[in-house]
């Protein structure tokens, strides 16, 4: 596999475009509009295995562009993208173009859905002064529904209510004509087309000048005084100190950085964002905090800070350091420019950090959790047990379980989760002994920051 890009001229950004071959046809004319891309093409036909061909492009472009939903999130599933990658929304103007076409040549009375978020469908509805109408949603609890599934659900539709279905699926609307079901393929216009490669081009240019953004970085020994009481002569508590220095000195090297010695037992570090994302593996290894807990029996906390300038970097290193002094210390917390947090670090092993993604905590996300009684702890555990099994459905009791609290208080906070619209009931789970099922919760805000 390959791993590393083409070099190409900085004003020439690669972007790989990924789709049923009609969809890319017509997105190479909206192309024309934006000279800045260099196109690559991954066609999608029936059979074909998306991950595989997802692959052949991400190591090669700046950005990847899907110009159907559904096969976005199947490569989603498979794939962890290592470049910005955007599926293009089915909610402007070509789910308005669909629902004008089937208005003027079925009506509007009964739909069946799929792929299209059932609120934009409302929208537009209103839009076209629509009240009297059904609207029948294909709901699945897999991660990757079957075509076959998708296309029984609008024949059975069609043949019980008379619904028309509404596909954002090439193949379901392919497979629903070849039976005479009558339909219609929402795919997006051009200035649908237009607006998703604008966003894709910010999202590469801002990547890119974020390369030599600065990144201050702040690091504390933690409870040094309790340490220092080890040691029983001024000289050996320098030579720890230099000790300290120097490996701090090693590790700040990898990072291209400069590192300040604050006085006691605080340091701060300068790098650039680029470098430290690529040290770090993506914000996902910090390999400093297992190192100077085995070479001399002390802990750190680091606090890392983004921003646009030194200043706000610094402070939001500060902020960092105080979280993860807050959590007891021994992690690594990030804040972005947005004052959003990233963490904590924690790693035992080289190999377990690399087999998951760090949890991250958006500011808004972490408002309503607050307002509803979900800690940062709480989240941050629940983010990483979802990251480690790949499971989003749980049981208050194994939720209990995880959290290490009662049942009792575990259907508790669901409640309030519930109104948060941070959990969703999605089933209940039938007990082979007498008692009532067990719902079985959804955490949502985990997808919610996946799609982040």
């Amino acid at each position: 596999m390959r791993s590393t890009k083409p070099i190409h001229d900085n004003s020439e950004i690669n972007i790989g475009i990924i789709g049923p071959e009609a969809l890319v046809d017509q997105i190479k004319l909206t192309l024309k509009s934006f000279p800045n891309f260099k196109p690559f093409f991954g066609i999608i036909k029936p059979g074909s295995v998306i991950a595989e061909v997802v692959k052949e492009l991400m190591y090669d472009v700046d950005v990847l562009m899907f110009t159907e939903y559904h096969v976005y999130n199947l490569a989603k599933q498979f794939l962890d993208f290592s470049i910005p990658a955007h599926p293009i929304p089915l909610m402007g103007t070509g789910l308005y173009r669909s629902l004008f076409l089937i208005k003027n040549n079925h009506g509007l009375k009964c739909l069946s859905i799929d792929t299209i978020e059932k609120k934009y469908v409302e929208k537009t509805l209103v839009e076209l002064v629509e009240e009297d109408y059904e609207l029948m949603v294909f709901r699945h609890h897999s991660k990757t529904p079957l075509i076959s599934d998708i296309v029984s659900f609008h024949v059975e539709n069609h043949e019980m209510k008379g619904a028309i279905a509404l596909t954002g699926i090439q193949e379901v609307y392919t497979l629903l004509t070849s039976m005479k079901i009558p339909c219609e393929w929402v795919t997006p216009t051009q200035q649908d087309m237009i607006v998703s490669l604008e966003r894709a081009l910010l999202a590469t240019e801002t990547r890119r000048n974020k390369e030599s953004q600065i990144v201050f970085g702040l690091i504390n020994v933690d409870d040094f005084k309790k340490v220092t009481e080890k040691y029983h002569s001024e000289h050996d508590v320098q030579l720890l100190k230099l000790n300290i220095q120097q490996m701090l000195l090693d590790y700040i090297k990898q990072l291209d950085g400069h590192l300040i010695n604050l006085g006691g037992e605080e340091y701060s570090f300068i790098t650039t964002r680029g470098i430290f994302e690529r040290e770090t593996r993506g914000y996902k290894f910090i390999p400093l905090l297992q190192e100077t807990n085995n070479a001399m029996g002390i802990t750190l906390s680091i606090g890392v800070g983004f921003g646009m300038t030194a200043a706000e970097a610094g402070s939001h290193a500060r902020l960092a350091l105080r979280q993860a002094k807050d959590s007891g210390g021994d992690v690594c917390y990030i804040v972005r420019e947005n004052r959003s947090v990233l963490g904590p670090v924690d790693i035992t092993t080289n190999t377990q950090y690399e087999r998951y993604d760090l949890a991250i905590t958006d500011a808004d996300l972490l408002d309503r959790a607050e307002k509803a009684g979900m800690s940062a702890s709480y989240m941050t555990k629940l983010m990483a047990r979802v990251e480690r099994y790949g499971i989003v459905d749980y049981t208050a009791q194994e939720l209990a379980s995880t959290l290490n609290i009662t049942v009792r208080s575990a259907h508790r906070i669901l409640l309030k989760w519930m109104d948060a619209e941070l959990v969703d009931i999605v089933g209940e789970e039938k007990l082979t002994h007498k008692g009532r099922p067990r719902r079985i919760y959804r955490l949502s805000f985990t997808m919610d920051e996946k799609v982040q």
